[in-house]
């Protein structure tokens, strides 16, 4: 920071204010390439996900048939009693604590302890497959029970169109994320960071900045989740 204010001497008032958007001297001039595209990215898969959200409200408050019950549609029945939302609050529950791990693997990759950054990446990318298997599960029942793109049993058809669009692409973006993590663990396992060895991401010993941009995905993965999990399943 003291280099950069020795660069870019801060403006005064509203000219100092106007400065620092119109040209992110302190905002991005210290961010790496791969995370400001990471940021880049995460931004537009904001938009797109903000259109699909945005079309299931849509849809839902413009059909005249009934909309099916959430608490109805995905409730288990387990010891012969239907506990509603059961299965979605155990998917919120592991989705949430893999953010938990992920974030502390980060910690770990900046102190340069790679055996625990290492168990935390697979421990996040075990709770993410865990999060997968789990709606793969839901899939698989609603499909058996005649949930269809183009109409299911208990009224709007859009519902069904609606739930496999926005899961599905979730879903999508948690196993490229899975899939990542492994990736990413077994080269800080391998010590790939330290020795600085020729390959993806890993040219440049001590760089575990990797660790942290897989992070940042994996949050946003996360965060949206919260949103779907609130409009599609409380709502």
């Amino acid at each position: 920071m003291a280099h950069t204010q020795a660069t870019f001497p801060r403006q005064a008032g509203w000219r100092g204010l106007i400065a620092d958007w119109s040209s992110d001297q302190r905002a991005f001039k210290g961010v790496s390439w791969g995370k400001a595209m990471m940021w880049v990215f995460l931004l537009s898969d904001t938009f797109v996900f903000g259109c699909f959200l945005l079309s299931y409200m849509t849809a839902r408050m413009s059909t005249v048939e009934p909309w099916p019950n959430p608490s109805e549609v995905f409730a288990l029945t387990i010891g012969g009693t239907e506990i509603p939302l059961i299965l979605i609050a155990i998917m919120t529950f592991v989705l949430i604590t893999s953010s938990g791990t992920m974030a502390m693997a980060v910690n770990f990759a900046y102190r340069r302890d790679r055996r625990r950054t290492a168990i935390l990446m697979l421990a996040t990318a075990l709770l993410g497959a865990t999060f997968v298997g789990m709606q793969a599960f839901e899939w698989t029942k609603l499909i058996q029970e005649g949930v269809r793109p183009w109409g299911n049993p208990w009224g709007a058809p859009q519902f069904g169109a609606t739930f496999f669009m926005i899961t599905g692409f979730h879903g999508t973006h948690v196993t490229i994320g899975v899939i990542f993590l492994l990736i990413i663990a077994r080269k800080v396992w391998r010590g790939d960071f330290d020795r600085g060895a020729k390959g993806f991401f890993t040219s440049r010993s001590g760089r575990y900045e990797i660790v942290e941009i897989t992070g940042l995905y994996w949050h946003f993965v996360d965060l949206v989740w919260v949103f779907i999990f609130a409009f599609f399943y409380l709502w």
